[in-house]
């Protein structure tokens, strides 16, 4: 499963961060966080609300683009050794600067540098979603948008919502998706993880998204599942996190299969895999052995996320050789 190509189009760049690498930079700046680690050294958490306060609190040793840049070189690193050869992270500024817009631009030069330079070591591309907390609220929504509008480039290709889907509406940050729409950045969002299939209409209809991070419960929907299919709308499906986050009991409970089969376009990733002691490999392996996926399914996969990539014509068609050279 190592030596599959593997697109990945769902990953938080500091919830990537390895415990052991946060620990470290700790040491460093003289922080105590040892009460998020477990006795095994992994990050230890109850539940989803736990676990944002948790990400949230790793979070704070990241204090300088200099910071940014290792942990950019590490999440790279590790998602090279599992295949991966092309990855959109999530980007937050509010984790960059505190969503100033001057200290963003040299936490985003510093997340590019290392972006390059991973490049060239491991062959990995990446692109950066920018991304807003929407537990944060509607209005440090508007300042992030406005990072990403400022700085829109080749390199940052999207913007969208993570966070706690129990605060507001997908239309509460209305003003933020259209802001970065108008500078030309596609968007996505998570919906239809805690919030249910309604979340994910309305992201659809309100937002005007083209992808949907999870959207795994629009399954109870069959209605909606038909929208999705006829809009082509593309699902970005974390089942490692599902799973360990408790949504789900088991990967054979999960629906990315039936999803598939209802053709939805799905796409796999690993969210934050060092919180679910996940990889993309692990991921590729666990759902060829409960639901029987192949090399042709694996393949259909990246396909579907190549031609879901928030990246230039250019990139694509460097991506498609490298996929074609491994059929």
């Amino acid at each position: 499963m190592r030596d599959l190509p593997k697109m990945e189009l769902h990953l938080h760049l500091e919830g990537a961060a390895p415990p052991s690498f946060v620990r470290g930079l700790a040491a460093e700046k003289s922080i105590d966080i040892s009460g998020i680690f477990d006795p095994a050294g992994a990050y230890a958490y109850r539940d989803f609300p736990e676990f944002l306060k948790v990400y949230e609190a790793a979070c704070t040793v990241l204090q300088t683009p200099q910071d940014f840049y290792r942990l950019t070189r590490a999440v790279l690193e590790q998602s090279a050794a599992q295949g991966v050869i092309y990855s959109e992270a999530f980007l937050s500024p509010d984790f960059c600067g505190g969503r100033d817009v001057a200290a963003w631009r040299e936490y985003l030069a510093a997340i590019e540098e290392a972006a390059r330079d991973a490049e060239a070591a491991e062959g990995i591309l990446l692109r950066g979603v920018v991304t807003c907390i929407r537990h944060f609220g509607p209005d440090a929504a508007r300042e992030t948008a406005l990072c990403a509008a400022e700085t829109a480039s080749a390199f940052v290709t999207g913007f969208g919502m993570g966070g706690d889907e129990s605060k507001g509406r997908q239309g509460d940050f209305a003003w933020a998706f259209d802001c970065a729409k108008e500078a030309g950045l596609r968007m996505t969002t998570h919906a239809g993880e805690w919030g249910g299939p309604e979340s994910v209409r309305e992201a659809v209809e309100t937002l005007g998204v083209e992808r949907i991070g999870h959207g795994v419960r629009a399954i109870e929907d069959r209605d909606l599942v038909e929208q999705l299919v006829e809009r082509g709308t593309v699902l970005e499906v974390c089942p490692g996190s599902n799973i360990a986050l408790g949504l789900y009991p088991s990967l054979s409970a999960h629906p990315v299969d039936r999803l598939r089969m209802a053709g939805a376009k799905v796409t796999i990733s690993t969210d934050d895999p060092p919180f679910f002691h996940t990889s993309m490999s692990l991921e590729y392996q666990r759902l060829a052995d409960t639901f029987g996926w192949e090399e042709a399914d694996f393949a259909d996969i990246a396909q579907t996320a190549l031609d879901a990539a928030f990246c230039d014509a250019e990139t694509r068609k460097k991506l498609e050789q490298r996929l074609k050279k491994s059929a």
